[in-house]
């Protein structure tokens, strides 16, 4: 079965409502990523049959503040009338930080994760066919709402764990990303380290790489490369012991000069969000909605940058290149 793939929403509006193409489907994810505000007492994200306010939510999702570190709501509103509770005693959602959300749709439930661990599996009270709106509101800022749709039952040839990657396209805010198919769920971490996969048709200007995943509790480093056949074009290298993120390029076993400005994004035990955008003469790195680092091209034949390759001591939640 052949799929639409969904453009993401990148920096809405809060509230927002948007569209979910297609409905839901068994196998389908959405990825929501964002920050909590500081001072936040509440915050939801709906999954409805439909847009307006009356609408049934099959899907409440809901963490609160108003009761020590925080805790999480679940419920379902058919009728005007909300059912049983379901709650998580759990400070997941820190105020003042960044996470991410997927839920991942299956026959009997929506199996929830956030930071790539998976925290429960909230039944069916009313069926996800129905389900066609994301609303998100509440004391939260969102950098992305992305989908995913079911895996195909093909494999992708090339490296082991290697997922297909498709062309990019332009998203409805900001950035354009490709797609990387999910794999199956619940894993911790989604995606296993080290990492590799194919970037189909290779870089061009305007095409860009998402990362969610993150940093484990007693990180010392971990890398980000676009490689090709002779080389890597890009080393991404945030090492904590030195408080930096290294960039460089390996041309023929050989490296370049180092380049360490712009100071170090990342903090361990942390969840984080990367996008590399590659433009026509230099890739821009955001972190977490905010552009930190540019990196001059080296390696200029961009279509020839097929592979990217993730290392070191981090758990990974969602690749797209």
């Amino acid at each position: 079965m052949t799929f639409h793939q969904q453009q993401p929403f990148y920096n809405p509006r809060i509230p927002f409502t948007g569209s979910i193409q297609g409905g839901l489907v068994d196998g389908k994810s959405i990825i929501v990523s964002g920050r909590v505000l500081p001072n936040a007492n509440r915050f939801h994200v709906n999954l409805q049959c439909g847009s307006r306010s009356d609408s049934i939510i099959a899907l409440h999702f809901n963490p609160r503040y108003d009761s020590g570190p925080g805790y999480i709501v679940t419920n379902t509103n058919q009728n005007y009338q909300w059912g049983p509770e379901e709650r998580i005693y759990k400070p997941l959602f820190p105020t003042g930080h960044p996470f991410t959300l997927q839920v991942l749709v299956s026959r009997d439930s929506y199996k929830i994760s956030v930071n790539g661990n998976h925290i429960m599996d909230y039944k069916h009270r009313i069926p996800f066919s129905n389900v066609d709106t994301i609303v998100v509101d509440g004391m939260v800022e969102i950098n992305s709402i992305a989908f995913q749709n079911p895996a195909p039952s093909f494999p992708q040839p090339g490296f082991p764990g290697a997922v297909p990657a498709y062309p990019g396209f332009q998203p409805q805010y900001a950035f354009p990303l490709g797609y990387a198919v999910p794999p199956s769920f619940p894993a911790q971490p989604s995606y296993s380290v080290p990492y590799k996969s194919i970037i189909n048709g290779g870089l061009l200007p305007g095409k860009n790489i998402c990362i969610h995943g993150v940093v484990n509790p007693n990180a010392h480093k971990f890398a980000f490369n676009l490689r090709h056949t002779s080389g890597i074009a890009l080393h991404y290298n945030p090492r904590f012991d030195e408080n930096t993120v290294v960039r460089n390029t390996l041309t023929k076993d050989t490296w370049g000069s180092e380049e360490r400005s712009g100071g170090m994004p990342f903090h361990r035990g942390q969840p984080f969000q990367v996008v590399i955008s590659c433009g026509p003469d230099h890739y821009r790195v955001f972190v977490n909605g905010t552009q930190v680092h540019t990196y001059k091209h080296r390696f200029r034949n961009l279509q020839e940058i097929d592979v990217i390759d993730i290392s070191g001591d981090l758990s990974l939640s969602f690749v797209q290149a």
